[in-house]
C-alpha cells in the first residue's frame, strides 16, 4: 500500500533500494486491506471496494499486476484470514440483512467446510419479523450523490406520513452505510420501525472508500460539510410524500454525537430532536493526535475550531436535545459535555441529560447499556 498517489488507495511494488517498480492495482476504487505476498504462486492478495464503496471483495493479482481474480463472488462484505503458506483461507461474509458466515476454502476456491453459518441468528430474524434494510442515494448540491440505507415499517403505506429517525457517525474515513451485518444497533432500529418509524443512515462527505477527494475535503473544517450533508439528506427525506417533515430526529455517538448536536443547532428548522452520546462539543478538548491531524492547532486554524464546535451554536437550538455522557470517558472527556451544559444554560435552552458515573466511552457493564437504550427509546417516543 502506498497511499493515494492517483487519488485512490492502491498497491505499489518497490525495489529494495526504494525505487518504484510498478503500480499493481489501478482504478477509481480504494484498496481497503492487504493480506500478503504469496511467493510460491507469485501473487498478492488484497481487499478492495471496487464493485461499490458499500461492498468489500477479495482479489488475487500477479506480481506483474496482471491476472486479477475476484475470489469472493457473493455480494456484500468479505474479509479473509490466510494460512501462512496461502494454501487455505477462511472467508467471513455478511450483508446488511444477513449475519456473518465463516467458511474454509482451498486457495483454488474449492470449499472445504463451513465453520459457522449463523442459522440460529437467521431463524431469530424470522421470529422477530426482521424487515430488510434497503440502499438508496441522496442527491446533494454540486451533483454528488451520497450513499444511504433506509428501513421502513413492515406495514409501510406510501400514502401515510412517517417520522424519520436518522443515525449518523460521519467521521473521517468512516462508513455507516455498508453492505455488512450491523449487529446490536440494527435490532434497535428494527424495533423502532415496528413502532412506526422510518430509520435512515447517510454517509456524508469525508467518509471512506470513495477516494481521496471525497474523504479529505473536510480538512481544516471538520463538521462543516458533514453537517451540511446531513441537513441536505434530512431535507431530501422531508420532501418524500411518505415522510412527516416536521418529525425528523437524529442520533449519534462520539463523532456521531458531535454531528447530531451540530445538526440540531445549525439545522434547527429541519430537525425536531437529537440524541448526542459522548459527543465532542469543542475541538480544543479532543485528542491532539486526532484533532491536529485534520484541523491543525487552534492557533493555526482559529476559525475552523470556532465555526465547527457545537458549544458555539446553542443559541440556534429549537428542538429537543438528549445529552448523554460517561463521567469516566477516557476518549471524549466529560469536560466536552460539561461545557455544552454551560453553553445551553447560557442560551437558556432546556434539554434532557443522563450521566453515567464510572462508565467510559462505551457506556456499558451490567444493565448500563439497556438502561441507556430504554432512555433513548422513551425520548424518541416522546419527542418524535
Amino acid at each position: 500500500m502506498d497511499g493515494e498517489k492517483d487519488g485512490f488507495n492502491h498497491i505499489y511494488m518497490y525495489e529494495l533500494d526504494g525505487k518504484l517498480k510498478r503500480q499493481l492495482t489501478k482504478g477509481k476504487f480504494d484498496v481497503t486491506n492487504f493480506y500478503g505476498v504469496d511467493e510460491k504462486r507469485k501473487k498478492i492478495y488484497y481487499q478492495a471496494a471496487e464493485d461499490s464503496p458499500m461492498e468489500r471483495h477479495i482479489y488475487s493479482l500477479s506480481f506483474k499486476g496482471k491476472k486479477k481474480k475476484k475470489i469472493t463472488p457473493a455480494k456484500g462484505t468479505n474479509q479473509t484470514q490466510w494460512s501462512s503458506n496461502f494454501d487455505y483461507y477462511v472467508n467471513t461474509h455478511s450483508t446488511l440483512n444477513s449475519p456473518a458466515s465463516y467458511t474454509v476454502y482451498e486457495n483454488s476456491g474449492k470449499e472445504v467446510r463451513v465453520i459457522e453459518d449463523n442459522a440460529a441468528m437467521k431463524a431469530t430474524q424470522q421470529n422477530y419479523g426482521w424487515k430488510n434494510f434497503e440502499f438508496f442515494n441522496v442527491p446533494i448540491e454540486g451533483g454528488e450523490k451520497l450513499n444511504g440505507w433506509i428501513l421502513k415499517p413492515a406495514d409501510f403505506d406510501p400514502n401515510k406520513k412517517y417520522p424519520v429517525f436518522m443515525y449518523v457517525y460521519g467521521g473521517p474515513g468512516s462508513q455507516t452505510v455498508n453492505d455488512s451485518w450491523g449487529g446490536f444497533n440494527n435490532w434497535w432500529y428494527q424495533m423502532l420501525a415496528q413502532n412506526g418509524y422510518i430509520v435512515v443512515s447517510v454517509d456524508n462527505r469525508g467518509t471512506g472508500a470513495r477516494g481521496q477527494e471525497f474523504k479529505k475535503m473536510t480538512y481544516l473544517e471538520l463538521g462543516k460539510y458533514e453537517t451540511m450533508d446531513q441537513i441536505s439528506a434530512a431535507k431530501y427525506l422531508g420532501n418524500q410524500s411518505y415522510v412527516d417533515k416536521d418529525r425528523i430526529g437524529i442520533f449519534g455517538w462520539s463523532y456521531g454525537g458531535y454531528m447530531s448536536s451540530l445538526c440540531l443547532f445549525k439545522g434547527a428548522d429541519i430537525f425536531k430532536s437529537a440524541i448526542a452520546v459522548a459527543p465532542v462539543t469543542n475541538w480544543k478538548w479532543y485528542d491532539t493526535i486526532y484533532t491536529e491531524r485534520y484541523m491543525r492547532t487552534e492557533k493555526e486554524n482559529e476559525s475552523g475550531y470556532k465555526d465547527n464546535s457545537p458549544v458555539n451554536f446553542t443559541d440556534l437550538m429549537k428542538g429537543k436535545y438528549l445529552l448523554v455522557h460517561g463521567v469516566a470517558d477516557d476518549n471524549v472527556h466529560f469536560q466536552n459535555t460539561a461545557e455544552m451544559v454551560n453553553a445551553l444554560i447560557r442560551s437558556n435552552k432546556q434539554f434532557d441529560t443522563y450521566f453515567y458515573p464510572n462508565r467510559n466511552h462505551g457506556i456499558y457493564g451490567g444493565t448500563t447499556r439497556l438502561h441507556l437504550y430504554n432512555k433513548m427509546t422513551d425520548f424518541i417516543y416522546e419527542n418524535l
